[in-house]
């Protein structure tokens, strides 16, 4: 089973955050967090990356689920979403597999919630491949 969902743009990294988005907003879901990993390469090592953000995606309703069932589930939400630019300039979408990243969480209910938010992350994914 793979941990995430995988899908190659193209276009400027800017637009891919942008539309990435817009269709995480489509679907119910907000980006709670932005992470600049280039940026912070760059400053705490003095590293050069490629553009790599790390957007944390959140459903309200679904989180709220996910805290009901199993309290402690916050050290793994909020979802993340990784935009990155490749050496070929491709900009490559990986989102996280809820089911996979909680699967070894054994609590019926919160796997019901992960399922839930797996269907709506691969319809996330599905709409960015219809766009490319």
């Amino acid at each position: 089973m793979s941990y995430h969902f995988t899908i190659t743009l193209d276009g400027t990294f800017e637009a891919a955050i942008e539309t990435v988005t817009a269709a995480l907003k489509e679907k119910g879901m907000g980006v709670l967090s932005t992470i600049n990993v280039q940026n912070a390469m760059k400053e705490k090592l003095g590293e050069d990356i490629n553009p790599y953000t790390i957007l944390g995606a959140c459903s309200p309703s679904h989180a709220f689920k996910a805290i009901n069932a199993e309290n402690k589930i916050g050290v793994m939400l909020p979802c993340n979403v990784l935009v990155q630019q490749n050496d070929e300039g491709k900009i490559v979408v990986s989102i996280v597999d809820p089911v996979a990243s909680m699967s070894a969480i054994k609590n019926e209910a919160l796997g019901e919630v992960a399922m839930e938010v797996q269907q709506l992350l691969k319809d996330v994914a599905d709409s960015l491949g219809a766009a490319a």
